[in-house]
C-alpha cells in the first residue's frame, strides 16, 4: 500500500517524491496532475493515501468525497497554500485526515505522512494557528449533529453567520455591520442557541451545511486577513 501525489504542479511533485522517498519508508505508486487521472489510478494501485492540493489546477475539493465513495479506506493528507478557516473545515468535513501548508517545514510534511500512516490526524503549527484565530476545536467537528428541523433566523443572524463562516472576528463584524462588539456577541450568543451548538466550530459547520458559505468562492482567492 502506498501513496500518491496528486498535484498539478512538476516541481511540487518532484519535491514531495524526494522528501517521501528519504525520509519516510512508504513507496509512491503513482503520481497525477488532475481528477480523472487520480480515480483511474486509485482504482489502478493499492493505495493507502494521498497527498493532495485540490486548489491547483485540474483539481477541486469534491475530488475528495468521489475518491472516498470508491475506497472509504484511503487516508487524505491536504497541502496547499493558506487557505481561510472555512476551507479548512470544509475540507475536513468531505475526508481530509491532516493538513500541512506547502511552505511548512519539510518535517511537518514528513509527520503528516507519518501520523496519517498510523492512523492519526495531523496539522501543521500555521493551519492550526488559523483553526485556533477561528475558534474551532478539530476534536468538535461532528457534521451529523444537525437535524432537519426548521431554524429561524433573522435577516441578521444569517448575516453574521456568513461572516463567522468566512473567519471574521467579533470586531471585524462589528465592523463590517456597523454594530457594536456587544451586539455582535449577543447575536452570536442567540445563534449558538438557536442552533444547538456550543462554539464557532457549530455555526461554521452549519453555514457549510445549510451553504450559506460555498467553498469555491475561497479557494482561489487571496488571503486578505493576515
Amino acid at each position: 500500500m502506498g501513496i500518491i501525489l496528486a498535484d498539478s504542479n512538476d516541481l511540487v511533485r518532484a519535491g514531495l517524491r524526494s522528501i517521501i522517498a528519504t525520509q519516510t519508508q512508504m513507496p509512491i505508486v503513482g503520481e497525477v496532475t488532475n481528477n480523472n487521472e487520480l480515480l483511474e489510478q486509485i482504482q489502478a494501485f493499492e493505495t493507502s493515501i494521498i497527498l493532495i492540493d485540490f486548489t491547483s489546477e485540474g483539481f477541486d475539493i469534491d475530488i475528495i468525497s468521489k475518491v472516498q465513495n470508491i475506497n472509504a479506506s484511503i487516508r487524505f493528507i491536504a497541502i496547499t497554500p493558506e487557505q481561510n478557516a472555512q476551507i479548512l473545515v470544509d475540507a475536513l468535513r468531505l475526508g481530509v485526515n491532516s493538513y500541512v501548508k506547502k511552505d511548512c517545514d519539510l518535517a511537518e510534511i514528513v509527520n503528516a505522512v507519518i501520523e496519517t500512516k498510523r492512523g492519526n490526524k495531523f496539522f501543521c503549527g500555521q493551519i492550526l494557528e488559523t483553526i485556533h484565530k477561528a475558534e474551532i476545536d478539530v476534536n468538535d467537528l461532528d457534521f451529523d449533529s444537525f437535524t432537519c428541523e426548521a431554524v429561524i433566523l433573522s435577516e441578521r443572524e444569517n448575516e453574521i453567520i456568513k461572516l463567522v463562516a468566512e473567519g471574521n472576528t467579533n470586531s471585524k463584524i462589528a465592523e463590517l455591520l456597523f454594530l457594536s462588539n456587544h451586539t455582535v456577541n449577543t447575536h452570536r450568543k442567540n445563534i449558538m442557541s438557536k442552533l444547538g451548538v456550543k462554539n464557532t466550530a457549530g455555526i461554521v459547520m452549519y453555514a457549510v451545511k445549510m451553504n450559506i458559505v460555498s467553498p469555491n468562492r475561497f479557494l482561489f482567492a487571496p488571503n486578505n486577513n493576515g
